[in-house]
């Protein structure tokens, strides 16, 4: 019996949509004609936890918009993260949806329950975290994310 995960977990609609790339000023040149400009950022030497341990990584992201849904690029640079087992499978392309939560840790408990796992995560601050989670038989990672600070 199939569960609408949706509504047992009371997601709000996708607010991001994250694209693994292996070349960001590649993919930007692709698809800057399709969404705009994009706001170029590095993500480096921040601390995650990764599949239960702290890792060091950097990213390289751009960020654009499609209407009320947010277009994320990311060009994995180095340390253990989702988006180099990705590409380490030979993967490039739509990686993860995001949804905007109100408690991080208390959204990933209930994910838990119909069968996810949590694989990446980070508290930034107080008001502000993000968890990437996985389940079995799916390549689409789920991302939680709270942002109280606007």
């Amino acid at each position: 019996m199939n569960i609408d995960i949706a509504e047992v977990l009371e997601l709000p609609p996708v607010n991001q949509v994250g694209f693994v790339v292996k070349d960001l000023d590649q993919a930007l040149a692709l698809y800057k004609p399709l969404f705009g400009e994009f706001t170029v950022m590095d993500a480096s030497d921040m601390e995650w936890e990764y599949r239960g341990k702290p890792e060091m990584s950097s990213l390289r992201i751009a960020f654009a918009n499609s209407g009320d849904v947010e277009i994320e690029l990311i060009e994995w640079v180095s340390g253990g993260t989702p988006h180099k087992e990705f590409l380490d499978a030979g993967r490039e392309g739509m990686h993860h949806l995001r949804f905007v939560v109100d408690n991080v840790e208390e959204k990933v408990k209930e994910a838990e329950a119909v069968g996810y796992r949590e694989i990446w995560y980070k508290r930034f601050g107080e008001g502000l975290a993000a968890s990437y989670l996985e389940r079995d038989g799916d390549p689409l990672i789920l991302e939680f994310f709270e942002n109280k600070l606007g």
